[in-house]
């Protein structure tokens, strides 16, 4: 089995995850405080006790304020995941794992194994615990591929685990336990879906720490970071479609959009520095690009800023994510127009076997048409191109300004040296281009360039998570094939019936395997005598256990019976003694998924009908899932032509 990173390996991360738990702890302390202080307030008439408590109020308050705020810099520690290499990269922001409580599920997993298995719980204890020891491992999951398996693996475990142990009408008693993984808060629920969509997301968060730790001034490093963003915003994406009504901020509608556009910008970001490093061999049409590009970046910027400030993810998101973005949207504008200037001043003018190409780009550069001269003649003279150019650039200084300034005002980002120093170099490049082409006797006013219109050479995708490249069998396979020994399957307790062989054979037809289905029994034959119904499931034969034998092993076992007969062992499953049920049954069988067909993640409807379906969380009905199923270990009832006579 995969083991997660040692929980008590004091790494950077776990001293974060330590911390941030200690301050929840104090606010629901302080919290406690303030209310017992507040009914306090309200229910004395007392003058001298109303003035002590008041005091005692705004120290509680201010407490909290200061627990927020140190809260706050703790979950925007984005340097915790950022590469240690010598280039200068701009910071992008990785999400913290969600934390969750330990889960004890032996007692109830064998209670349920004796009441709804007739099985001896003790002899599941190995797979219980085998269960267990994964999920505690995936708690801690390593900063890599490997971390990534693991997540996925105990997500496909959990396919499992739904259809053995969560009957649709009833709940097994047990909370999943998990904290929001920007404000810490603590939210629980009896829906294994709470779990499923927490293990999601922290795939999510996990893609996005390994896309802030690549190291982005190499072509391989920006195209993992790449890599890791789409994967992110392709999690949170399944997330938000496959998901509803959570308990928790971090998983609801509004946030999981922001985060999906956040980890599309990041993408974009990485794109515009891949295209820096891949200087194509025309200056003039490269340099365009470039500004094109910065211009898309900033527009997917803006885009997350808008979303940050909406009304219910605006207290919730930290203020150093939102002065990030605002800052990148600013940065980035003003690069666009740094890349048009350095277009239009630093490559000569075309030659006339250029010009139709150049102009052909220009046309779809600037968002409205530069005032002035027409095109032709704007790139064929240089005066004219260095008027712009200085436009440009005039616009460039004021975006790089409005960026540091709106930098200073969050005390968490003053701190991230890196971004600073990205910031006034940029500044600092437009501002020694434009005296380099300022003339003394410039006379003209400065006119306003036009924006530059934004377009990328690749655009970001949001990839789904695939499920299926983390294989998983079914850990309680011993319980038998769950097209009949599922949670929401009842059936009968098993009979053991003793059975002689007459003269015309046993006097019952089969069909199908794991487990063989007794499809007809003989009226006046040996097989009704003994008390076998159609409908019945052959599930053990001499005391070996068939649920999972084939139909040709079956056959086997009972023709080698001799003259003393032999003892099979059936159930009957509930709401199926009637020939019709049975016969329906074996049609969905036939088609061999049916079982999938009806994906109990799509099918918890009396979940749905319950009173408490708006606390519960639970699919949406549009679930994307395939028709196949992405499980290697899901049994196909495979049930067709090999029904005969015995």
């Amino acid at each position: 089995s995969q083991q997660g990173c040692d929980p008590f390996a004091q790494t950077q991360r776990s001293k974060l995850q330590h911390r941030r738990a200690r301050i929840n702890q104090q606010i629901n302390k302080e919290m406690r405080m303030r209310a017992g202080a507040e009914n306090l307030f309200r229910a004395t008439s007392n003058h001298k006790v109303k003035e002590t408590v008041a005091l005692e109020l705004s120290y509680v308050n201010s407490n909290l304020q200061l627990l927020k705020e140190e809260l706050e810099e703790l979950n925007s520690s984005m340097d915790v995941y950022q590469n240690d290499s010598e280039s200068i990269s701009v910071p992008m922001i990785p999400l913290g794992l969600k934390e969750t409580k330990e889960l004890d599920l032996l007692v109830p997993l064998k209670d349920f194994i004796s009441e709804h298995y007739g099985e001896e719980g003790v002899l599941f204890e190995k797979e219980i615990k085998e269960f267990m020891e994964l999920r505690q491992a995936m708690r801690t999951p390593s900063r890599n591929e490997a971390g990534l398996e693991l997540l996925m693996e105990y997500y496909n475990q959990l396919y499992f685990l739904d259809s053995r142990f969560f009957p649709p009408t009833k709940t097994l008693g047990i909370f999943f336990h998990w904290y929001d993984s920007l404000t810490g808060v603590p939210s629980h629920q009896r829906a294994l879906a709470f779990e499923k969509g927490s293990v999601l997301f922290n795939l999510g968060a996990l893609h996005t720490q390994i896309g802030a730790r690549q190291d982005r001034a190499s072509l391989p490093g920006l195209n993992q970071a790449i890599d890791a963003f789409q994967k992110a915003a392709g999690a949170f994406n399944y997330l938000k479609e496959n998901f509803s009504n959570a308990p928790s901020l971090d998983m609801s509608a509004a946030s999981l959009t922001m985060l999906v556009r956040l980890m599309v910008a990041q993408v974009q970001e990485c794109v515009f520095e891949k295209m820096t490093l891949l200087r194509a061999q025309n200056e003039f049409l490269a340099r365009l690009q470039l500004a094109q590009e910065a211009a898309r970046v900033e527009e997917v910027y803006s885009l997350v800023h808008q979303t940050m400030s909406q009304p219910h993810v605006k207290d919730y998101v930290p203020f150093s994510w939102t002065t990030m973005v605002h800052v990148k949207s600013e940065h980035f504008k003003g690069l666009s127009h740094y890349f048009a200037a350095i277009a239009l001043c630093d490559c000569p003018a075309p030659s006339d076997a250029e010009l139709l190409e150049q102009e052909k780009a220009f046309l779809q550069f600037h968002v409205t048409m530069p005032e002035g001269p027409s095109l032709r003649v704007l790139l064929q003279d240089p005066e004219e191109r260095r008027k712009l150019g200085k436009a440009h650039l005039k616009k460039a200084i004021m975006k790089h300004e409005e960026a540091m300034r709106i930098h200073g005002l969050c005390k968490i980002l003053r701190k991230m040296d890196i971004l600073q120093e990205v910031l006034s170099f940029a500044h600092k490049r437009s501002l020694s281009k434009y005296s380099e082409i300022d003339h003394e006797e410039d006379f003209f006013e400065t006119g306003e360039a036009p924006d530059i219109h934004p377009k990328t050479n690749q655009k970001p995708e949001i990839k789904s998570p695939n499920f299926s490249q983390v294989k998983v069998t079914d850990l309680f396979h011993r319980l038998g094939p769950l097209s009949v020994f599922s949670a929401k399957n009842k059936w009968y307790p098993a009979r053991r019936v003793h059975l002689m062989r007459g003269e015309n054979g046993f006097g019952f037809t089969l069909r199908g395997d794991s487990p063989v289905l007794i499809a007809g029994v003989i009226p006046g034959g040996c097989a009704a005598e003994a008390g076998l119904k159609e409908g019945d499931y052959i599930i053990s034969v001499n005391g070996k256990d068939c649920k999972w034998s084939k139909h040709a092993e079956v056959v086997q076992l009972l023709k080698s019976t001799g003259k003393e007969g032999v003892d099979i062992g059936v159930i009957t499953l509930q709401g199926s003694e009637c020939p019709k049920a049975v016969d329906r049954k074996a049609a969905v069988m036939s088609s061999g998924s049916g079982m999938l067909k009806s994906n109990k993640e799509n099918s918890r409807r009396s979940l749905m009908n319950s009173k408490s379906a708006s606390t519960l969380l639970v699919w949406s009905k549009k679930s994307k899932r395939s028709k196949k199923s992405t499980y290697s270990g899901v049994p196909f009832t495979a049930v067709g032509d090999n029904e005969a006579m015995y």
